[in-house]
């Protein structure tokens, strides 16, 4: 393809000052990553890091490998994340220079730092990080690879990178699999692609793509495929609402939640591109790139006539679309839409951070329970209450021997990985934290041998739960497992001046073997 360099500016330039614009973005992430706290989900797969393994109840292991990377605190938690944000940004910028010269690279790297979901999904380490960052460098492969004469060693070793880079992405999350599958039906549709499926290296790419999975694929089949179930079930179990209104509702919060992402003009404009790279007759490459961009947007749109579709699961198709977008603007299309989309986009980033750092929505009138950011804030100052409670039972009376270990629970595993978060650090080897699960989903502390399987008689059980008028289910679940159960004081979850969160400490002592839901204790013959 024919590199398309500005009259204006010395070939190279456009270059340069595309990198200067990534590492620039990514040196503002780093920072944020410093300042934030844990998100529930972040210090939920920091408990998973802890725990290495090829397979976890909701995700496959990458997100857990990558924060392993790092050390206990949010900066160390989030670095691999955003280093990972780096490495996609750097394949984008490397793929739309091939297809469309510096000035396109240069457009890739505004579009990219002026995305909101810039702004969360390259900095919480969560498994969109390792995903956009796989996938970010298998298109750019694939491209290479298409870019090549075919039957070529150079296709063959660019395909053989795309599997590797499909593989690491399977590892992050399952729908990994529709950026591969869309690529295979372009070069099944597309006349200038065929030829590509009489050459070995798509078919190396699967094979290597499963030998990197093979880790995790052997993890669910000796886990009764617990992994896969979950995911299923999750996005495409059977509908709690049903009929034309509710259908509609998840369709429209799905295009509002894409909107949201990207910011209103770039949405409109990055659709654009999508739409256009179809009705290209003589770039198969391109319409490639529309393909997959239709195919990841097409599974969401049928998965929310089923269930809600969270913001965050279709955001994959944005990254061909960039590409798109990028080249178009580098032949001097769309030019002053997309500067105003990037101004748009910029602010909303920028509006992102500032909410971050100072929790500005809730004091703006979003109630904290609705708002992300300000479930992360807070934690420090629970676990220092739930640790004096852990002191009370620890020393439960005179005469009354003191009990080895201490447990302390919460019933979501949202909030038992925050209290193992702020638990965490010098003196608190004696303490393990799980969560009961008796009032909410499975997860991966089902899998993890917790306090049925790991008591002894007598232990003494912290658990907090939300404020409640009246006896919280857990507590009259649990009553008869204990000898005697006592309220304890309110922990209260504070941030800049802001009350984000109320709930109670309960002391459970003396447990006397048994467990909700099962007949007798799991008791180790040594501790």
């Amino acid at each position: 393809m024919t590199t398309f360099a500005s009259a204006s500016s010395p070939v190279g330039k456009p270059w340069t000052r595309a990198w200067q614009i990534l590492l620039a973005g990514t040196a503002v992430r780093l920072v944020m990553a410093a300042l934030v706290p844990l998100t529930n989900d972040e210090a939920y797969y920091w408990e998973w890091s802890r725990r290495l393994a090829a397979g976890y109840f909701d995700h496959p292991p990458a997100i857990a490998w990558l924060v392993a990377l790092g050390g206990d605190t949010p900066f160390g938690v989030r670095l691999g994340s955003v280093l990972a944000g780096g490495l996609a940004g750097l394949a984008l910028l490397r793929t739309a220079r091939r297809l469309g010269g510096d000035e396109a690279a240069l457009w890739a790297s505004l579009i990219f730092a002026c995305l909101p979901l810039a702004a969360a999904g390259y900095v919480l380490a969560t498994p969109d990080a390792p995903l956009f960052c796989a996938l970010a460098w298998t298109l750019h492969a694939v491209v290479e690879a298409l870019e090549s004469p075919v039957g070529s060693r150079a296709s063959l070793r660019w395909w053989s990178i795309a599997g590797v880079a499909i593989g690491v992405a399977m590892l992050s999350k399952y729908t990994a699999v529709l950026v591969p599958t869309a690529i295979a039906v372009s070069c099944a549709l597309y006349a200038p692609l065929r030829a590509r499926l009489r050459e070995p290296g798509p078919w190396v790419a699967v094979g290597v793509a499963s030998l990197v999975l093979a880790p995790n694929l052997w993890w669910n089949a000796t886990h009764d495929w617990t992994s896969f179930a979950f995911q299923l079930g999750h996005g495409l179990g059977a509908p709690k609402q049903a009929g034309f209104g509710a259908v509609l509702n998840r369709e429209l919060n799905l295009v509002g939640g894409q909107a949201g992402l990207t910011s209103p003009i770039l949405f409109v404009l990055l659709v654009g591109a999508i739409w256009r790279a179809l009705r290209q007759g003589d770039d198969a490459v391109m319409r490639m790139l529309g393909t997959v961009s239709v195919f990841v947007l097409l599974f969401f749109a049928w998965s929310a006539t089923r269930k809600n579709v969270e913001a965050n699961w279709p955001a994959s198709a944005w990254l061909p679309a960039i590409l798109l977008l990028s080249v178009e603007a580098a032949h001097g299309a769309r030019r002053a839409w997309l500067r105003g989309g990037l101004w748009l986009g910029g602010a909303l980033v920028v509006l992102v951070y500032v909410d971050a750092a100072t929790l500005l929505a809730p004091r703006l009138g979003l109630r904290p329970g609705r708002d992300p950011v300000s479930q992360a804030y807070g934690w420090d100052a629970v676990a220092g209450s739930v640790s004096d409670v852990v002191r009370t039972g620890q020393h439960a009376g005179r005469g009354e021997p003191t009990p080895r270990t201490v447990w302390v629970a919460a019933d979501r595993y949202q909030q038992a990985a925050q209290l193992a978060w702020g638990l965490r650090g010098p003196g608190t080897d004696t303490l393990r934290v799980f969560a009961t699960n008796l009032g909410g989903r499975r997860n991966q502390y089902d899998l993890w041998a917790g306090f049925r399987q790991r008591a002894v008689p007598g232990d003494v059980l912290v658990l907090i739960l939300d404020e409640s008028t009246t006896e919280p289910a857990p507590i009259v679940a649990l009553a008869p497992y204990f000898s005697r159960i006592d309220e304890g004081p309110p922990v209260v979850r504070t941030a800049h001046g802001l009350l984000l969160g109320r709930q109670r400490a309960w002391l459970l002592r003396d447990w006397r073997g048994g467990w909700p839901g099962h007949s007798t204790p799991s008791i180790p013959e040594s501790r």
